[in-house]
C-alpha cells in the first residue's frame, strides 16, 4: 500500500518529537516551567474550542 510509508514517517516524527520535548522539559532553568505552561494554554484552548463545536453540533439537531 501507498500510505505505510507515510504513516511510518508520521510514527516516527511523532516519537522523535516526544524525545525532544522530553528533553526540553528536563532541562535548566525556566524551561521545564514554561513547557507546563505552554501545555496548559494548549489544553485549555482545545477544551473552549471543543465545547463551541460541541454546541454547534447539537444546535443543528435541536430545534428551538
Amino acid at each position: 500500500m501507498d500510505t505505510t510509508p507515510v504513516l511510518n514517517v508520521i510514527v516516527d516524527n511523532i516519537v522523535e518529537m516526544n524525545d525532544l520535548f522530553t528533553d526540553v522539559a528536563m532541562g535548566d532553568g525556566l524551561a521545564p516551567v514554561l513547557v507546563a505552561i505552554g501545555t496548559l494554554i494548549v489544553v485549555f484552548s482545545l477544551g473552549v474550542f471543543g465545547l463551541l463545536t460541541l454546541g454547534a453540533v447539537t444546535s443543528l439537531f435541536t430545534s428551538a
